[in-house]
């Protein structure tokens, strides 16, 4: 998994019933795009760093132009 700073982290939920947690990456602390990730997490803002697992995906911010 890649991620830029300004992507936003999907986190699906494993389990009927419970939403999905959305967040922006602030920061990118590994190589090349890798984890480790701080996101702000979706409605309250609270940040974290976050370590994707299967159930993530990453959606690219779209290039300003």
């Amino acid at each position: 998994m890649e991620a830029r700073v300004g992507d936003r982290i999907v986190v699906r939920s494993t389990h009927q019933g419970e939403p999905e947690r959305t967040g922006r990456v602030l920061e990118v602390r590994g190589e090349g795009g890798a984890p480790p990730y701080v996101v702000r997490w979706d409605p309250d803002g609270h940040t974290g760093v976050f370590y994707p697992a299967g159930t993530c995906a990453v959606v690219p911010e779209p290039a300003n132009g």
